[in-house]
């Protein structure tokens, strides 16, 4: 019963979007236009309209220069709601809050950042996510009584038991949509993965922590016990500084913000970056990006992706990080005894995996998480997170 409940509900979402797509394309049309266009039976078409109308993703528009014929009465026609939010991304980063709005084009219609201290409690940070949306709905007149979906994306490993029904129950009973819950990177990743046509893509994001997201063979990876991408606490300089992991010399403890101003001897990203070419704060970029190539590379021989993207704030104000690790990455990517020239690219052409810097900013995650909610991407294919109630 399960399995055709859900394969109806699929197929009506895909209904749904394909009415939605059409009104995107072709702007205001009438029912029997849309279903000229989609193919939908009129009793289906009633149905997929009804439930849009209802929700708030369309309205209706009625204008005299389009009469019925023989009729006399003004044709009932059909658009999309322009004010109307249908999927809310929100990122509870380790120091600030942003959230997206889309409608139901999938265009961003609203979007705002609310700062907060790294030491912030997860009931703090929930409460400041909610406070902004809050402020998009009232200061920038966006009608948030439709909302189809919500994604929160949380730092660390994927909350599990209370944490996690914690920041589901927040905003479900606050918003009054279904809401998924994973890790603010990993949703990240799946923003930038949608950018490209690699099935493997391994994203890592250097900011106040350090986390990451792989796409492996077109599929988001959660992993066993959903800390898949954690490259923060892979092991970077043997007997290093202790982590907050309890482990030492991890990558978090190198290339997290904390850590790399304190080596480049800054105390600020702007700071950083407005000193980034004087010798020794570029030695110690320098060093910093070496460390983020090496667990990088070892991971691209584990995975062997196509493409390897640097994301975060570290990286944006300190692009040298990027560049470093692009060289250890060609260089140690191939293993020893192999041919230099040869390996590590795709029928002799392209170095393999290419190395670049993420093409988002600071939304990535909250992108990412609206991402998530449309269920259209093959990326999501297999991902447990996509039903509401298991979020």
């Amino acid at each position: 019963m399960s399995v055709t409940v859900g394969v109806h509900a699929l197929v009506r979402r895909a209904h749904e979007e394909r009415v939605l797509a059409i009104l995107r394309e072709h702007g205001t049309l009438s029912r029997a236009q849309i279903a000229a266009r989609s193919g939908l039976s009129r009793t289906t078409l009633s149905e997929i309209t009804g439930d849009l109308l209802g929700r708030g993703a369309i309205v209706k528009v009625t204008t005299d220069a389009h009469r019925r014929a023989g009729s006399g009465r003004p044709a009932e026609l059909l658009a999309l709601d322009p004010r109307s939010g249908q999927f809310l991304g929100v990122d509870l980063g380790h120091s600030r809050v942003r959230a997206v709005v889309t409608d139901a084009a999938h265009e961003i219609i609203a979007s705002g950042v609310t700062p907060y201290a790294a030491t912030t409690s997860l009931p703090a940070r929930i409460r400041a996510g909610l406070a902004l949306i809050d402020g998009l709905g009232r200061e920038q007149g966006i009608n948030l009584s439709a909302l189809q979906g919500i994604g929160v994306g949380v730092t660390g490993p994927y909350p599990a038991g209370t944490a996690r029904a914690d920041v589901r129950a927040a905003f479900t009973e606050t918003l009054r949509a279904p809401v998924i819950v994973d890790n603010n990177t990993r949703f990240a990743a799946l923003a930038e993965a949608g950018m490209t046509d690699a099935r493997d893509v391994l994203y890592i994001r250097l900011s106040a922590g350090i986390g990451g997201g792989l796409i492996v063979g077109g599929r988001l990876v959660e992993g066993a016990g959903g800390a898949a991408g954690e490259f923060g606490h892979v092991p970077a300089v043997p007997g290093g500084a202790p982590c907050r992991c309890g482990k030492r010399g991890c990558l978090e403890t190198v290339a997290a913000i904390g850590p790399a101003l304190a080596v480049a001897g800054v105390h600020s990203l702007d700071e950083l970056a407005a000193r980034r070419d004087e010798p020794g704060v570029a030695a110690a970029l320098e060093r910093i990006g070496d460390a983020v190539g090496r667990v990088l590379a070892a991971a691209a021989l584990v995975l062997d992706p196509e493409l390897i993207v640097i994301g975060g704030d570290l990286s944006r104000a300190a692009p040298v990080i990027v560049d470093r690790a692009a060289g250890v990455v060609a260089v140690e990517r191939v293993p020893p005894g192999h041919d230099v020239a040869g390996a590590g690219r795709r029928d002799g052409g392209e170095p393999r995996p290419v190395v670049r810097a993420a093409r988002l900013g600071d939304d990535d995650g909250a992108r990412g998480a609206v991402a998530a909610l449309y269920r259209q991407s093959p990326l999501l294919a297999g991902y447990s997170n996509l039903d509401g109630s298991a979020a």
